[in-house]
């Protein structure tokens, strides 16, 4: 069984939403593949549609391998425009932005008051892999600190901004880097630390229809309800900065 079936079909199970048999053009349903951080928002902004979420540079090797994917979403500009380079996908279209923050366990053990606290020795670090737009956002960040302590420091390596999430909130790590909008879906089990002002990378959305597609007409409807008014109101209501 090949790895992109698997993903599938377990995203589809958590998401609780599989295709349905009316899309927004009027025929089944489009699959969309769309960074982990989206798994909340997309679902509010469309039902219908089959998901799968996890980090967005796995879901780009999936696409490369000839996943049945409609429809590509990432926390990121840079796969997006590989695969449009490399007659993957059409034109990817910016359609939000986040923010980074801190989080720590509730209960915060190790007293973590600022990103600096981070390289002290004996921090326990979780962080998103190198790769994962989340993981390549967190080593920038770092890099104004000590970053070799700091990188010295970490625990775990996850798979996607989830998985950071989860580890802070169970106490197997003192604190992680995360987008704003996961740390909100968290909600008391986690405590947010801001990062210091000046310290945010630039974090670009990008969506796209999948070349591929054999969907097209329901998947650039997806594309267009993500880029309209409704969809709109939703990322900025989940805490997404927007695009002029």
């Amino acid at each position: 069984m090949q790895r992109w079936f698997v993903v599938s079909t377990v995203a589809l199970v958590l998401a609780g939403c599989g295709g349905g048999d009316d899309g927004e053009a009027g025929g089944a349903a489009p699959t969309v593949y769309a960074a982990a951080s989206l798994t909340e928002i997309f679902p509010a902004v469309d039902p219908a549609p089959t998901y799968s979420f996890a980090g967005s540079d796995e879901l780009a090797t999936q696409i490369r391998e000839g996943a049945p994917a409609d429809v590509y979403a990432a926390a990121s500009s840079t796969y997006p425009q590989e695969l449009y380079d490399e007659g993957l996908v059409e034109e990817p279209v910016t359609f939000a932005s986040n923010r980074l923050v801190l989080i720590v366990p509730e209960d915060n053990p190790a007293g973590i008051e600022e990103l600096a606290d981070v390289a002290e020795p004996g921090v326990k670090l979780v962080i998103a892999a190198e790769g994962v737009p989340v993981g390549d956002y967190t080593r920038a960040v770092l890099e104004d600190l000590d970053p070799a302590a700091a990188l010295d420091n970490v625990v775990s390596n996850e798979d996607d901004v989830k998985g950071v999430v989860g580890k802070i909130a169970l106490g197997e790590g003192d604190a992680g880097v995360v987008y704003a909008t996961d740390a909100a879906v968290a909600g008391d089990a986690v405590a947010v630390i801001e990062l210091p002002k000046g310290s945010q990378p630039p974090i670009d959305y990008q969506i796209a229809v999948v070349a591929a597609s054999e969907n097209e007409e329901a998947a650039q409807a997806f594309v267009d309800l993500v880029l309209g008014p409704d969809g709109r109101a939703e990322l900025e209501a989940a805490g997404f900065v927007l695009p002029e």
